[in-house]
């Protein structure tokens, strides 16, 4: 693949302050310079003066090509809801990589999501991060598996205890199920009988894949924590709608959350206390923070205005960039391929004709690993 430099463009790395005038050298998929580049006389040369470079917008959390949109119940595949821990479920087995979906993360620049089950489970399945093209979901992945999904407060009480009348029925009875689910994990025997949940949980137990709970209120998102030091686990907390309520002791728990999404509306009793001023909060307080959609419950399309309205309400513009790109990258142990502007990263990046949290910004072109996805070069 020849060489492509971008010059002029006001370029965004995010591991290092914006600069104006600068340029990007990409070859074979991968960034081999950014800043004062020196430009090779065989590469091909795009002026993008007047434009602004920044890395492909990375969402820790959706449902990306496995979740129904217009398309009635035989496309939504997003909860196995016939048990109430299915960690042997792949959100990888679910994924359609010619979903509509696709083409919306690729227009609105982003270039990874983390796609996982829904949070009907206390225990929902097993999550994976892909780039938003390919042509089979094998191709796409990043890392596999990225986490295990479980949830606690409404959605399982509602689905379980109300719907089916099943345990669990209460917040007492999901943390329980976590619990026990995880305590079985201890005294997994693959040689007594192979069990693919518990396989899954054993590398929980090693620290190897997080825990993802997803946690609106701010009781939730304690026995989040609590359960996490209870087991020694690794943990992101998913959603953390009232995190701005107990932003000191997400700081000394130290655990990333992934925020969002907050375009919504007040959909749910948990939910009752969303406010655009947390991922602000919870910034100054010192907790790594990531942005998400949760497509398609907001449009990934919308996810720039999600950065635009946090920075609005108290988040710096760079902290929220980064909590776009770079924060969920790491979040999601893929920060050393995608996330920032850096030599031997993928060359997954966005020429946008504006700052992206300007109302009237457009996408110009995507790259995924230095091929046009969407739009057209300039």
């Amino acid at each position: 693949m020849a060489k492509l430099a971008i010059t002029g463009a006001t370029v965004y790395p995010i591991s290092s302050p914006p600069m104006e005038g600068a340029a990007l050298l990409v070859g074979d998929g991968k960034i081999l310079a950014v800043g004062r580049v020196e430009v090779p006389s065989d590469a091909r040369v795009i002026d993008a003066r007047g434009l602004h470079l920044l890395p492909g917008f990375v969402d820790p959390h959706t449902h990306v090509g496995l979740w129904g949109e217009g398309d009635g119940p035989p496309a939504y595949d997003g909860n196995e809801w016939t048990a109430n821990t299915t960690a042997q479920v792949r959100a990888l087995d679910a994924i359609n990589p010619f979903h509509v979906s696709f083409a919306d993360a690729r227009s609105a620049g982003v270039t990874t999501v983390q796609t996982l089950p829904g949070s009907g489970n206390p225990i929902g399945g097993e999550m994976v991060v892909i780039k938003t093209r390919g042509r089979t979901a094998d191709e796409m992945v990043l890392r596999q598996p990225s986490g295990l999904k479980g949830a606690l407060g409404e959605n399982p009480k509602r689905l379980h205890g109300q719907n089916h009348k099943r345990m669990p029925a209460s917040r007492m009875g999901v943390a329980a199920v976590i619990r026990q689910y995880l305590a079985r994990a201890r005294e997994y025997d693959p040689e007594k009988g192979r069990d693919l949940g518990l396989e899954l949980a054993r590398r929980v137990l090693e620290r190897a894949v997080p825990l993802r709970l997803h946690a609106h209120r701010a009781d939730d998102i304690v026995t989040a924590v609590r359960i996490a030091r209870e087991f020694d686990i690794d943990l992101s907390i998913e959603h953390c709608t009232e995190g701005w309520m107990v932003a000191d002791f997400l700081a000394e728990a130290g655990y990333p959350v992934t925020l969002g999404p907050m375009l919504g509306g007040r959909s749910k009793v948990e939910t009752a206390n969303m406010t655009f001023r947390n991922p602000g909060i919870l910034e100054k307080a010192g907790v790594h923070v990531s942005l998400m959609t949760d497509h398609p419950f907001v449009p990934i399309a919308h996810h720039r205005i999600q950065g635009a309205l946090a920075v609005r309400e108290g988040m710096s513009e760079a902290g929220a960039l980064r909590a776009m790109t770079l924060n969920p990258a790491e979040m999601l142990g893929v920060a050393h391929r995608v996330g920032s502007l850096e030599p031997g990263k993928d060359a997954d990046f966005v020429l946008w004709s504006d700052h992206p949290f300007r109302a009237r910004a457009r996408v110009v072109a995507t790259y995924i690993e230095g091929h046009v996805v969407y739009g057209a070069e300039p």
